[in-house]
Formats: structure tokens, sequence, C-alpha cells
């Protein structure tokens, strides 16, 4: 009959350990994903929110209005053009940029 070493009370357990420790780092990179990924989506709102504010600004306040606008909003204007009855303005936030026009043509 054939003799059989007892397995070793060392080794019982270490793959449980190594599987959490996978899961865990897993978890970690998932939620360092999607908090990134809900910010960007934040700002984008935010940035075109800020754009349209200062479009609508820009119709009566000027450039002078659609860059105070745009900052109470957190943002700063990088494009504004005037055409005949409309403004077009583009405005960054963060890492975000976003263009809007108004006309206050009928």
């Amino acid at each position: 009959m054939a003799r059989t070493t007892p397995r070793s009370r060392v080794d019982n357990g270490q793959a449980a350990i190594v599987i959490l420790a996978v899961v865990a780092v897993l978890v970690v990179t998932i939620a360092v994903a999607v908090a990134a990924m809900g910010r960007t989506t934040i700002d984008r709102t935010r940035a075109q929110t800020a754009a349209d504010a200062a479009a609508l600004a820009a119709l009566d306040g000027g450039p002078a209005g659609a860059a105070a606008l745009a900052e109470r909003h957190g943002a700063v204007v990088t494009s504004l053009l005037l055409d005949v009855d409309v403004v077009t303005v583009t405005v960054r936030l963060g890492e975000v940029t976003a263009t809007a026009s108004a006309t206050d043509a009928p």
C-alpha cells in the first residue's frame, strides 16, 4: 500500500486570499473608472449650461456679458462669433468644451 503524505496545513486557504485580493483590485478599478466617467459627464453638462447661458447673455451684453456669465458657471469663453442675428459661443470648463448658439431674430 502506497503511503501518502498528508497535506500541509500551511497551504489551506491560500486560494481564497488570492481570489479576495483579485476581486478587491477589480472593485477598486471599476470604482475609479465609474467616478472618472461621472466627473466627465458632470463637466460636460456644466459646460453646455455655461455655453447656453453665455450665448444668451452675449445677445444683450456682448462679449463682456458672455464672459461674465460663463465665469459665474465656472467656465471660460474660448470663442465668440457675432453674426448678424446669431451669436455662437464656445466655452471651456476643465477638459471639456461646449458650443451654443442664440438668436434674437423672430
